[in-house]
């Protein structure tokens, strides 16, 4: 994949990059496939000029391919990224300290073929998603590891928790 759609940082480095299974793109095979048949039935059975239809559905073949194709996600140690774009481009940059929450998903298939759709909550934004990537599990705890906050020690120094306590034993004095 190309760095040239997103900027780095100083010392940032990438952690996971991926893009959606080529599977994601079935239902547009489909409907594409679908379009060829019913052209070539149309142009046998009707009218000749009814064949046009196959360039349409090799259009949508063809476009549901890229789309898919030209997906891409990445996390680094400071953002999580999403590209997509066939013609145009929409890139979106979350900073790890936007992120809220993350989960992920598996429907039946996914579970089966090891594939699945992460999901970030955003601070004042909308949630960010990871669809149909290898592994969830993984990215998932990638994330959270770069989100993480709480280094598991206690706020503040011990001066201050002392000063806190001589406090609240005055008022407790002060109300007994």
């Amino acid at each position: 994949m190309s760095d040239d759609w997103w900027f780095r940082y100083g010392d940032e480095r990438v952690v996971w990059e991926g893009h959606p299974r080529l599977s994601a793109a079935l239902p547009g095979v489909g409907v594409g496939v679908a379009m060829c048949t019913l052209a070539v039935a149309a142009a046998v059975l009707a009218d000749p000029r009814a064949a046009i239809g196959v360039a349409l559905g090799v259009g949508v073949i063809v476009w549901a391919l890229l789309r898919v194709r030209r997906t891409e996600y990445l996390l680094t140690t400071r953002a999580l990224w999403a590209k997509r774009g066939v013609a145009g481009r929409t890139v979106r940059r979350v900073g790890v300290t936007k992120v809220q929450n993350t989960g992920y998903s598996r429907s039946v298939t996914g579970s089966v073929f090891g594939y699945g759709t992460i999901s970030v909550e955003v601070a004042g934004g909308d949630d960010l998603r990871f669809r149909r990537i290898d592994d969830p599990e993984s990215v998932q705890a990638a994330i959270t590891d770069r989100t993480a906050r709480d280094d598991g020690g206690i706020p503040g120094s011990v001066t201050r928790w002392r000063s806190v306590l001589a406090v609240v034993r005055e008022i407790r004095a002060g109300i007994e």
